[in-house]
């Protein structure tokens, strides 16, 4: 199947693992799946604990503008980039939130809303900071934008050798989580988009 063209934003504060994440999925596209792939970062005052955030295009064609203008998908991980980033998501789109450290509130309109417990998953396979990759298998489930194997090779190749086994287990969680939850989930059209911008 051809990738559409699709603008990502990734979301969250320094630690998170961010930029890594965009790294990844932008690897798997690119590199495992032979479609092309953009990433633009941008970091607050401290790297570490400040506000970072990852742009990604994805496409199936050579992509000529290599910024993001209105994501298709945002993941978001920290509350501050919510509150800061969530406006420019386009209508319709696709919202993906770390359940327990994000509040959702004030969408656009019909807004897809996946969450994610990433990190407490992260913590319970041993190491908070493989949240990451459990977000991105969660990601990778629930958009169905990228092939899940792609995606693992990805991790794989862009990990320490000595934490590689870690990340993908942590990937295989976050992919399990989101399979579960599409399958608790309505169907798309039985779904009342979640909007909160009127209330």
């Amino acid at each position: 199947m051809q990738l559409q063209l699709t603008e990502l934003r990734i979301a969250g504060f320094g630690g998170q693992g961010v930029i890594l994440s965009a790294i990844v999925l932008g690897k798997a596209a690119s590199i495992y799946q032979g479609a092309y792939a953009t990433m633009t970062q941008n970091f607050g005052p401290e790297a570490r604990g400040g506000a970072c955030s990852a742009q990604l295009l994805l496409s199936g064609e050579p992509i000529l503008y290599p910024y993001v203008t209105q994501p298709d998908i945002m993941v978001v991980m920290s509350q501050e980039a919510y509150m800061k980033f969530v406006p420019e998501l386009k209508e319709g789109g696709t919202l993906i939130v770390e359940q327990d450290l994000v509040r959702v509130m004030d969408l656009p309109r019909q807004t897809k809303v996946y969450s994610c417990p990433a990190t407490r998953l992260a913590e319970e396979l041993g190491k908070r900071m493989v949240l990451n990759s459990v977000m991105v298998g969660f990601f990778t489930a629930v958009t169905r934008l990228l092939e899940p194997e792609a995606v693992r090779k990805s991790v794989a190749d862009s990990v320490p050798s000595s934490f590689r086994e870690l990340n993908l287990k942590a990937f295989e969680t976050g992919y399990e989580y989101g399979v579960q939850s599409l399958r608790e989930s309505p169907r798309e059209d039985e779904l009342e988009h979640v909007s909160y911008a009127e209330e």
